[in-house]
């Protein structure tokens, strides 16, 4: 049974002062769980309400009610079981030919589909400004849906990180170069901004070619895309390319 402590402590980890203060974050539902067996995350807790469906021992588990799991998870319909996971030690940048860079981006949804879709393309790497969504912000997470598990996902200062990159900058904006009329080479980043307000003049100063998505249909009324669906179009057009020349 889940002690009312217990219960006060998991509901503040919606938000990042307390995940950093208590040094751990969630993650919810089995499908989601089971993928941080062969990750680094290291797991405190899981509290389910059918630990026998768990698949693998690696912690400790405790049976709970579905009335406890009610009140500790962020989802309006609970799933299965919370894991409890302590926030890991300072990331590392790392050499990968693609990344992509988000400068300021705020809907924990995009934010966590775009680390499924690097995922899905094989792209280990999201350089974040420090003022992007928190990675471990629980919707974030539930977006992922277990891919932040496989993605390295690194917070610095933009400006300074990209005054010391050393290859291609592209970034994404709507009067940019025809997405389809446009090469990239094997190495080089890709930069998508914040959903109202685009890529911040600082940062698009180390931009070297803006592309866009061009518009096909007669009544051009929709005034834009969601970044996440930017960022599935472009991957989709960029690896589709590199699977030509592949062939």
């Amino acid at each position: 049974m889940l002690t009312a402590h217990t219960i006060k402590t998991l509901q503040s980890l919606d938000k990042k002062k307390y995940r950093q203060k208590y040094n751990l974050f969630l993650v919810e539902g089995n499908k989601i769980i089971k993928e941080l067996a062969d990750s680094g995350y290291e797991i405190e807790t899981i509290y389910s309400i059918n630990p026998q469906n768990i698949d693998f021992r690696t912690t400790a588990i405790e049976e709970i009610l579905p009335t406890e799991l009610k009140k500790i998870s962020f989802l309006q319909r609970p799933k299965d079981s919370v894991a409890v996971c302590k926030l890991p030690e300072n990331k590392h940048l790392e050499d990968t030919p693609i990344q992509l860079i988000l400068d300021g981006i705020q809907d924990p949804g995009n934010f966590g589909t775009i680390i499924r879709l690097a995922d899905w393309f094989g792209i280990e790497q999201i350089i974040c400004s420090s003022d992007t969504v928190d990675l471990y912000n629980p919707k974030v997470i539930q977006a992922t849906m277990g891919s932040f598990a496989r993605v390295n996902v690194f917070y610095t200062n933009l400006e300074a990180y990209l005054a010391t990159y050393n290859n291609p900058i592209f970034g994404t904006d709507m009067t940019g170069q025809n997405l389809y009329k446009t090469s990239f080479p094997e190495k080089f980043s890709l930069v998508f901004g914040n959903e109202g307000n685009g890529i911040r003049p600082a940062t698009e100063s180390f931009i070297a070619q803006m592309i866009s998505i061009p518009r096909f249909g007669e009544i051009q009324s929709t005034e834009s895309l969601n970044v996440s669906m930017s960022a599935s179009i472009i991957l989709g057009e960029i690896f589709s390319k590199k699977s030509v020349g592949m062939r």
